[in-house]
């Protein structure tokens, strides 16, 4: 008996916009929040929206589909960043749309603390946007990046550690 992929279905294209306005705001929120670039995010993710729907045969449950698309989102923007060599900043006025709800609090505070994050490195900045911002567990985050799990923890701490230095050295 042929056992029935039901991500398959989703290959009609009701199913597929429903597929895509579930995990939109994630795959926008990722991009965004590591090019800070509005239009080189949206790009992006109709870029992988366009690729899941390529390969969405292939793909063999609903979680599969949402650890796919964090992997391809991740390795997209890595590749975007290079093609760019250089890191723009983000007007104000371009305050990314939150995968959540934003939660009340000090719009200075978290525009200084999305400044800081856009300050490390590329993977490192990948790696802490997977964890505080899609909540991954460091084990999730090692899958999506195809790395050792002790590399990301590694990774994550030093990229922590800078965060503190950076913050510290900062007038508030």
């Amino acid at each position: 008996m042929v056992r029935a992929n039901p991500v398959v279905a989703a290959t009609d294209l009701g199913d597929f916009a429903a597929l895509v306005r579930e995990h939109q705001a994630m795959v926008f929120s990722l991009a965004y929040h590591f090019l800070r670039e509005r239009a080189a995010a949206e790009e992006l993710a109709q870029d992988v929206f366009l690729q899941l729907h390529r390969c969405l045969d292939r793909l063999e449950s609903p979680a599969h589909v949402v650890f796919w698309l964090r992997r391809v989102t991740a390795h997209r923007c890595i590749d975007a960043a290079r093609r760019r060599g250089r890191r723009p900043e983000v007007p104000l006025e371009e305050v990314p749309e939150a995968s959540e709800p934003a939660a009340v609090g000090d719009p200075l505070l978290r525009e200084r603390l999305r400044k800081l994050v856009g300050s490390l490195p590329e993977q490192a900045r990948l790696i802490v946007l997977l964890r505080f911002q899609e909540d991954l567990e460091p084990a999730e985050i090692a899958r999506v990046l195809k790395l050792r799990v002790n590399t990301v923890k590694s990774q994550l701490q030093r990229a922590l550690t800078a965060l503190r230095q950076k913050a510290g050295s900062l007038e508030w």
